[in-house]
């Protein structure tokens, strides 16, 4: 059976009762491999870490019980409840430190720091204006999925997959020089 036919099927036996443990023990890897591309060239002493993200992100999505229709159902919203973490705790962070907050605890968008609150203020403008191109950045960012892994999951093609990444990324750009 396929990666993606076992975690969908393992979806369903959650969904009907199933325990999540052996869905966690099929996903997890690839929740942490997505997690880790936010953190690479991170500061090694970054206060939240790549298992911590995965942990809270299932847990949330397991909580809320959600009727997820397979695998790619799945790993989308596993990319919204990871941006809503990161969002979360770099707004601790400016919070402890009532400052602005240190570059090396952002991520990067093509190799440029990001500070990532200013980025999800960023993707709700934009989700207003074209919320495919929205889905795209929050797919590519936030899960680490490829071009072909977004176009399987938003059931798009390839190009248009890259011709709404080429776009939104130019109004990200414009929106966080503003900040």
């Amino acid at each position: 059976m396929s990666d993606e036919a076992d975690i969908t099927a393992l979806l369903k036996k959650w969904r009907e009762g199933g325990s999540s443990d052996e869905l966690f023990s099929v996903v997890f890897e690839n929740l942490r491999r997505i997690a880790a591309s936010q953190f690479r060239g991170e500061n090694a002493a970054h206060t939240l870490q790549p298992t911590a993200v995965v942990n809270e992100a299932f847990m949330k999505l397991m909580g809320q019980r959600v009727d997820f229709k397979d695998r790619s159902h799945f790993f989308a919203l596993a990319a919204q409840a990871m941006r809503r973490i990161l969002v979360d705790h770099a707004r601790q962070k400016r919070a402890q430190k009532r400052v602005a907050p240190e570059l090396h605890e952002e991520p990067s968008i093509d190799g440029i720091d990001v500070d990532v609150i200013a980025l999800d203020g960023a993707l709700v403008k934009l989700a207003a204006l074209d919320e495919a191109q929205a889905k795209v950045v929050e797919l590519k960012y936030f899960a680490g999925l490829t071009n072909e892994e977004v176009a399987d999951v938003m059931s798009v093609s390839l190009a248009t997959v890259k011709r709404h990444w080429q776009t939104a990324r130019a109004f990200l750009f414009r929106e966080l020089e503003k900040t």
